[in-house]
This record gives C-alpha cells, structure tokens and sequence, in this order.
C-alpha cells in the first residue's frame, strides 16, 4: 500500500491553532487589550507580540501521511538527538530501537501517533523537568508513556516527556482505543522531548542530527 492520505479530517481555516492554546491567546490578546485601552505604547506592542508567538507556538498544520506497508512515522517535529539500538529500556523486555526527538519552542508540538494500532495502556511518571536534550531526561523527568500493538502483533511505545520550561504533558487518547498512523494524539507546551521505543529488528530510517516532522516523515519500517 502505498501514497498518503490525512489520518485526520483538514482543519476548516488558513491557520489551525490546538485547542490547548485557545486560553493561553485569548488572556495574552486581553491583557493586551487592555494596555491599548489604557495607551500603554511599549507594553501593548511587548503583548501583541507575545500573542503572536502564542498563536506560532500553537500552530496545528495539516499533515498527510505515507501509507507504505510498515512505516513509522515521526510524532514529532524536530532534530532526531538519538537513534540506536539498546540492550534494555523502562517499556519493555530485551533490546529496542529507540529514536529520539527534541523539539525547540519553535517547532510544532502537536504528537502524532507513529503507527496503527490499538492502545494497550497508558502510562503516566512524575519526575523532574530538567532540559529535554540530555539523555537522562528519558528516566527522569515527567513523562508520559503510550503502548501500542500494532494489527500484525509488533509491540511499541511512544513517551512523552516533559523539558525545562514544559509544564503540560496533553495526551488525548485512552486505553483500547483503535488508533491511525498520524493521528493527532496530545502534545506537550513549550519544548520538550519524544522517544520511541521499537522494536529491535526494525530498519532505521533516520540518522542523528535529521529533522522531521509529525506525521509525515519516516523513521524506519516495521518487520
């Protein structure tokens, strides 16, 4: 199977904003409101482009997604900071491919999901919000796990993890739900981290240092 198609319905105006950044626009557009009112010059251009950068950080482009017969796509825009095999990891038994993905405050933080499947469990650890880059980030900070059987029986988990000034880890799916690749699923406010844990015999499609987008870029191919 082959092409691509939208895993999700496209979005009705020329820029989609998350639902999680409605409230965060809507204050920041007030408060600058109300400086205007108020003829506060350099106060209501410092709000307008806060909330500006608001809408940016929020932004949820529409996205089409490969078809190919056992891709995994990436649920995240950013720079890949890992992707390697390891002998052991929190999610599972045995060795795992593991790929990781840092996003900046400037990257869309919309997640997708990397491949069909059905939810097995949902997974949330509290922990620590030091910087997302540092590998010790994937064991210690605020995370949140999702594990996903796929049709044919291969096992995976995405991991949602908190960074430095991240706050708010969104996952907006639950246990046994059915699930598409591409599928808008949470995100994560204001940089922060994934990693994908899957498993060991899959072909890498990424190396470090690559960048790629949610939904539409492939990070290897299931067996």
């Amino acid at each position: 199977m082959n092409g691509f198609s939208f895993s999700d319905p496209p979005g009705q105006t020329a820029f989609p904003v998350a639902k999680a950044g409605h409230l965060f626009i809507l204050a920041s557009a007030f408060i600058t409101a109300v400086f205007a009112l108020l003829e506060l010059t350099v106060l209501s251009l410092i709000g307008l482009a806060v909330t500006i950068f608001i809408c940016y950080f929020f932004r949820d482009p529409d996205r089409v997604t490969p078809n190919m017969n056992g891709a995994v796509i990436s649920p995240a825009d950013g720079k890949v900071i890992e992707a390697g095999i390891k002998d052991s990891n929190p999610y599972s038994e045995g060795r795992c491919l593991k790929i990781s993905i840092f996003m900046s405050v400037f990257n869309v933080h919309v997640n997708r999901i990397p491949h069909e499947g059905k939810i097995e469990k949902i997974n949330y650890y509290p922990g620590k919000f030091i910087s997302a880059n540092f590998d010790k980030a994937s064991t210690d900070n605020e995370r949140n796990a999702v594990f996903i059987k796929t049709d044919r029986g291969k096992k995976y988990c995405v991991v949602q993890i908190a960074g430095l000034i991240a706050r708010r880890i969104i996952c907006n799916v639950n246990e046994g739900d059915r699930i598409n690749r591409g599928q808008r699923f949470g995100m994560i406010c204001f940089g922060s981290r994934l990693d994908v844990y899957l498993p060991a015999d899959t072909d890498l499609d990424v190396y470090i240092g690559d960048r790629v987008k949610a939904g539409t870029s492939i990070l290897g191919y299931l067996k």
